[in-house]
């Protein structure tokens, strides 16, 4: 990854270095400077090299120039290429060449070394390639290919063109150069930028003593081996009688470049095979052994072998050793950091362990305890101890089954309680357990099953508490609600008793004053005698039915009926069991939900709900009927459930019931209302008749958020109901329905007279006191047929106003205006009806049929 990152960086720089762009005069200076430095000793190698022909004056067993240009590349970017031009050209101006020849030879050398930088750059990591034997073994390649035959490959094409060389040796010469380019390569490059890229801070004394003692060995072993010295005037003859095979000395450089490369340095590597080379290259030059003259072409193979094998093996195994060495570095240092984190660590479990423990002595309630996989307890805290009584000597390594009755350990009780722990990860617990002494308590809690990171199993944490007080406590409140239920049983027998008692009296004394009225025949109030009979009568079995419904004694007819079509058809009742200032919503589905119940006491039941809410909204509000299919299987209510309801809800926005008397709704003859405006009666029969229909009835309530009452009636499943059931449920779904009148007036004495004239016609009415409420009726989606208003009303619209409303939103819905005030008649438009005030049933008859002769309104 180290590497990574440091050849993204080198390309960046590459990138950024951008030829002749200076940010200021001193950065000019520096430049310039650097260019006069590099061409100079470029100028000293190029020149240098031209001292050792071997072929012709431009032919060299080692071309160092172009292994100079890579480094100067490498290290320095593109924008070197000044430099390198001008100190390869220099040795040929001065040695008088042609303009071909020496510039054949920059262009050559400058575009070799673009091309091996370009490759480097890429596929080996830049000038990093020497950190890793695989960047050296790419190097060499790259050293070969491309840079070295483009080199040779231009300097031919320039020599040629001038006439320099015949076509016919051509391919002997460019393989002479090209051997000489990849050999000067291979020896030069490494060295200049390996030095370059060392590290002031690493380079000690003892690195210095060393390097100039590897130098030093390396160059005595290649006098020993190549120098033209020896056998000279300089050193006597006498040293070739005992080295008359002095060359394979030259093995002996293998020694201190294997020592320097074990040792991981590659800038003394690099050096010491450069020295070597340098030494080959002088004995090459004189024809000395191996190389011989009289074979030029094997000795200059030989030569290029001998600078491969010293320099690119102990090169690749210096960096090897390198890598090895730093890897090693990296791991000790990271063995070290994992150290100081595992002490740091250490030192904070134990502090998280003391407060752990301190935690868990703190907790006074709960005795909480660990156990291994099997189920043996491994750590106790004190509540424990004061809850069970076991001491941590005494109970720690043996199994937590002895908390448990000897009945339950038979029967596997502990194995199951882990079993589920380990399923579920918690398993809660409830039951009687044995302390130490053999005294039973009961304890509520849980074990939950503890897991490491893996998710393996390691154990489980019991958390207990001792709720035997509380279990007294609960037991004792039972015991007192069962009185109190006992109580309120006797209290609402005895209201039910005093109730009829007090109501049969009544009616007693109507029918005997009217049984003595009969006695006087003649008498002429025999007729309001009568009525006053047939009311009674009337009165006496409305009360019946309502006791028998709440006994669940009521005989019953029932049939099987299409709930939501018959809620649906009785919108118009509910309508009227409200008032005007209450707004009706209604969320009914089309499809069919079937119930078997007697369709009378269903909308017995659902009026006196509403007559209830409505005495709940003095000043009005909104009154909500849903039904919806419930899949339930609990306690609702006093009631167990189970499968497929049906849930009638009826909600409110009243004033709501306090929680000590909801509880009390349901009782016979138990109502909040004033003296004289309720019987007490309403609810109970709607608890009886869902009891008696199979379901049950629920009440929620909120003081001052309004009342929930939901009723539930049990669905008819497909299969248990024939086909004649099923078509006289959907028939009932589709009788008629009258057709239905919004009666629009501020005066409710005058809108009682009129509604009475539309329901004797055969009409059902509603009525709303203004404009305002007419609207949100309609608002609501409330089926109707005609509207009928007053003009004169108080508020914002009246009823002109309304009636422009009404034919803008509901074009279809007819609409007509009375009134018995002639000057307010003159703000209505031409084509809006009015039937003046006072009128009869003949003239409101006649006027229906003026204006709704196309919808062909009927009395039912």
């Amino acid at each position: 990854m180290a590497h990574r990152k440091r050849f993204v960086m080198e390309r960046a720089r590459f990138g950024k270095a951008k030829i002749f762009t200076f940010g200021s005069a001193r950065s000019a200076a520096s430049y310039l400077v650097e260019l006069l430095i590099v061409a100079a000793i470029y100028i000293c190698l190029a020149a240098s090299a031209l001292l050792l022909p071997a072929i012709n004056p431009a032919a060299t067993p080692l071309w160092p120039p172009t292994g100079f240009a890579l480094a100067l590349v490498l290290l320095r970017g593109y924008r070197i290429w000044p430099a390198i031009l001008v100190g390869s050209v220099s040795p040929y101006l001065m040695a008088d060449r042609s303009l071909l020849e020496f510039g054949s030879v920059g262009i050559s050398t400058l575009l070799g070394a673009f091309a091996g930088t370009s490759l480097i750059s890429r596929w080996s990591n830049g000038r990093q390639t020497f950190g890793t034997p695989s960047g050296i073994a790419k190097f060499a390649i790259i050293s070969f290919v491309p840079t070295a035959v483009i080199s040779s490959t231009i300097v031919l094409g320039g020599f040629i063109f001038a006439s320099k060389l015949n076509f016919s040796d051509s391919v002997v010469t460019w393989l002479t150069w090209w051997l000489a380019d990849a050999a000067g390569t291979l020896v030069i490059a490494p060295v200049v930028v390996l030095w370059a890229m060392m590290r002031r801070r690493s380079f000690s004394k003892w690195t210095l003593l060393e390097s100039i003692a590897v130098s030093a060995l390396v160059s005595i072993i290649g006098i020993l081996a190549y120098s033209p010295l020896i056998g000279s005037d300089l050193i006597s003859n006498d040293l070739n009688v005992p080295l008359p095979n002095r060359s394979l000395l030259g093995f002996l450089v293998l020694l201190p470049l294997m020592w320097t490369g074990l040792r991981g340095n590659r800038c003394n590597v690099a050096t010491a095979a450069l020295i070597f080379s340098g030494m080959a290259v002088w004995g090459f030059s004189v024809g000395n052994a191996p190389f011989p003259k009289t074979d030029l072409n094997g000795a200059l193979l030989s030569l290029l072998v001998l600078s491969i094998s010293v320099s690119v093996p102990s090169l690749a195994l210096a960096a090897a050793i390198a890598t090895r060495q730093n890897t090693e570095a990296h791991l000790l240092s990271l063995h070290d950091q994992l150290n100081r984190q595992i002490e740091r660590k250490t030192v904070t479990l134990d502090s998280v362990r003391r407060h752990f423990q301190i935690l868990i002595e703190g907790v006074v309630d709960y005795a909480i305890f660990a156990l291994d996989k099997e189920g043996h307890v491994t750590s106790w805290n004190s509540t424990a101890q004061k809850i069970i009584g076991y001491t941590p000597e005494e109970i720690i390594g043996k199994h937590f089954g002895i908390f448990y009755r000897p009945d339950e350990r038979r029967a596997g009780s502990p194995t199951r309680a882990l079993e589920s722990a380990i399923q579920r990860g918690k398993h809660e617990v409830e039951g009687w357990r044995i302390r130490k002494n053999g005294t039973p308590f009961f304890i509520t809690g849980s074990v939950s099953a503890s897991r490491d990171d893996a998710g393996d199993l390691i154990g489980f944490i019991n958390i207990l508490r001792d709720a035997t007080e509380r279990r007294d406590a609960e037991e004792k409140l039972f015991q007192a609600r069962e009185q109190l239920a006992v109580s309120q049983k006797m209290e609402a027998i005895g209201k039910l008793t005093g109730g009829i008692a007090h109501d049969f009296n009544n009616l007693l004394m109507i029918i005997g004053g009217s049984a003595q009225i009969f006695a006087r025949l003649l008498d002429p109030k025999l007729p309001k005698a009568i009525e006053a009979i047939q009311t009674a009568a009337k009165r006496g079995e409305s009360l019946t039915r309502q006791l028998l419904t709440f006994s669940r004694h009521q005989h019953l007819s029932p049939t099987i009926v299409d709930l939501n079509a018959s809620i649906k058809n009785m919108r118009t009742m509910i309508e009227s069991s409200l008032r005007g200032n209450i707004v009706y919503n209604e969320t009914v589905g089309e499809g069919v939900s079937l119930v078997q119940v007697d369709l009378a006491e269903l909308e017995l039941a659902i009026v006196n709900i509403a007559v209830n809410a409505r005495d709940a909204m003095p000043n009005g509000g909104t009154f909500s009927l849903s039904v919806n299919a419930v899949t339930v299987d609990q306690e609702i209510g006093d009631k167990h459930l189970g499968d497929t309801f049906f849930a009638i809800a009826f909600s409110d926005t009243g004033t709501g019931i306090p929680p000590n008397l909801l509880s009390k709704m349901f009782d016979p003859f138990f109502t909040t209302k004033e003296v004289g405006k309720g019987t007490g009666l309403g609810l109970s029969q709607v608890y009886g008749f869902a009891h008696q229909a199979g379901g049950t009835v629920t009440a929620d309530s909120k003081v001052g958020q309004g009342t929930t009452i939901t009723v539930y009636l049990p669905s008819c499943a497909d299969e248990q109901i024939t086909g004649k059931d099923y078509s006289a449920a959907r028939a009932k779904s589709r009788q008629p329905q009258r057709q239905t009148v919004l009666v629009v007036d501020d005066s409710a004495d005058v809108a009682d007279v009129t509604s009475s004239l539309f329901e004797h016609l055969g009409y059902e009415t509603i009525y709303r006191d203004s404009a305002e409420a007419a609207l949100k009726l309609l608002e609501a989606g409330t089926k109707i047929d005609l509207v009928f208003s007053d003009i004169v009303m108080p508020g914002t619209i009246d009823g002109v106003g309304l009636a422009r409303e009404i034919r803008s939103r509901y074009p279809n819905l007819p609409i007509a205006l009375t009134t018995g005030y002639s000057d307010a008649a003159k703000a209505a438009p031409p084509n809006l009806r009015i039937l003046r005030k006072p009128f009869d049933t003949e003239a409101l008859r006649d006027f229906i049929q003026e204006i709704t002769p196309a919808r062909s309104m009927r009395s039912a």
